[in-house]
């Protein structure tokens, strides 16, 4: 497409600014409309393998992200109630010198104020809030975007990156008739000098355990502390990132577990908890002039830590397409040839991990190390991950 093409992305999220400075780069004439009157910290912590880094990097953001990134020396994982460990896999000089990337760990609002400093000392003025998408109407070779404001704009082509609850699926395929998968979320963080020293060691730690797991790691070069706990629960359907919950629940959801996840659980000062929801898995994402990115086409439970990662190899994939092909349908089409089956994966692979990471077996003292050991074997988490790791955004076929 001619670089003066004029592009709107709905959603200023991590995906929508990534796909932002990716067609940035590539001379586009884009600009970023956010429902929110102000960006401020929402979430904890994400993980970022060295698929998405390879992307974030490219876009001239090494240096930004790793002053504030945590950069772990392995994953583990840990056994609920005793607390014994099994190695998952190196990280550190290892990702580095297997996929050619860090592993990194970050604060999801780190990460996100430096996609938006980026993308507006790269392009400033053009990333516009207080924008509250109404309707869309595609006319000829322009798409008409109504805001509740009142104002409208009309560009060539339009990408929805505006989430779960996108508007932009909304108009273009109707609702998405989420259903609760069973699963309550609590997450937060812990100022890392309020923990004792081996609760603060460099590694990522998924604790897992019959009905529930807990995820365990440092951010911000090791000055907290990220928990995010997931318990099988049927009395919670509020799916919100920014709903507090009480300490004294969350210690009850995970009784019985190692006191390592007790003392974290009760250094949390505000946990927050949300419902974990499906939705069916979209095979087409686009018309003509409109498309969708990230959780707005294939939400995905946070069991494979890839939801943000391939958000962001979407962005740069739909810019790749966009630059190639001479019109938006053909570079639409060739942007959803080239994802469909990696996200669908990341779903199905996500989905997968529920039962592996709450099996029943793991209350069976004379059981349950022997399915970790069989479960985490090198073989079995090579086949698992190493495929997510090495994928390149930055030269798959578009």
């Amino acid at each position: 497409m001619a670089s003066e093409t004029k592009i709107v992305i709905c959603g200023a999220g991590i995906g929508g600014l990534t796909a932002a400075l990716a067609l940035h780069q590539r001379g586009f004439d884009v600009t970023v409309y956010e429902q929110a009157e102000k960006l401020s910290e929402v979430g904890a912590g994400l993980q970022l393998g060295a698929n998405a880094v390879r992307v974030l990097f490219s876009l001239g953001l090494e240096e930004r992200l790793m002053t504030r990134a945590s950069i772990p020396g392995e994953k583990q994982v840990r056994l609920w109630n005793t607390g014994k460990a099994w190695k998952l896999f190196d990280l550190g000089p290892v990702s580095e010198e297997l996929y050619g990337f860090p592993y990194l760990l970050m604060h999801r609002a780190d990460l996100h104020d430096e996609l938006r400093a980026a993308f507006e000392d790269a392009a400033p003025g053009r990333l516009v809030l207080g924008k509250r998408l109404s309707s869309i109407v595609e006319q000829g070779p322009h798409v008409q975007l109504h805001f509740q404001d009142g104002t409208s704009t009309a560009p060539d082509a339009v990408v929805g990156a505006d989430g779960v609850h996108s508007v932009v699926r909304a108009e273009l395929f109707g609702g998405s008739d989420p259903k609760f998968s069973g699963c309550v979320a609590w997450r937060g963080v812990v100022p890392a000098s309020d923990l004792p020293e081996h609760l603060r060691l460099p590694i990522g730690t998924n604790w897992i355990g019959p009905h529930g797991h807990v995820i365990q790691y440092p951010l911000r070069r090791g000055e907290l502390i990220n928990f995010v706990g997931i318990v099988e629960r049927d009395d919670w359907d509020v799916e919100s990132w920014t709903t507090p919950g009480d300490v004294d629940e969350l210690a009850a959801d995970f009784t019985g577990w190692h006191e390592d996840v007790s003392t974290i659980i009760h250094s949390l000062d505000k946990p927050m908890k949300w419902a974990l929801k499906l939705r069916p898995t979209m095979t087409s994402w686009s018309t003509s002039r409109v498309t969708l990115m990230g959780d707005a086409c294939h939400p995905t439970l946070p069991f494979l830590a890839q939801g943000a990662g391939i958000a962001i190899e979407d962005g740069v994939v739909l810019a790749r397409a966009l630059e190639k092909y001479p019109d938006s349908a053909e570079a639409f089409a060739a942007y959803e040839q080239a994802r469909v089956a990696r996200t669908t994966a990341v779903v199905d692979g996500s989905a997968a991990n529920v039962g592996r990471f709450h099996n029943p077996l793991l209350s069976d003292p004379d059981r349950a190390d022997r399915y970790v050991a069989d479960e985490w074997s090198t073989e079995k988490v090579s086949q698992r991950y190493q495929w997510l790791f090495e994928y390149n955004a930055l030269e798959a076929e578009v």
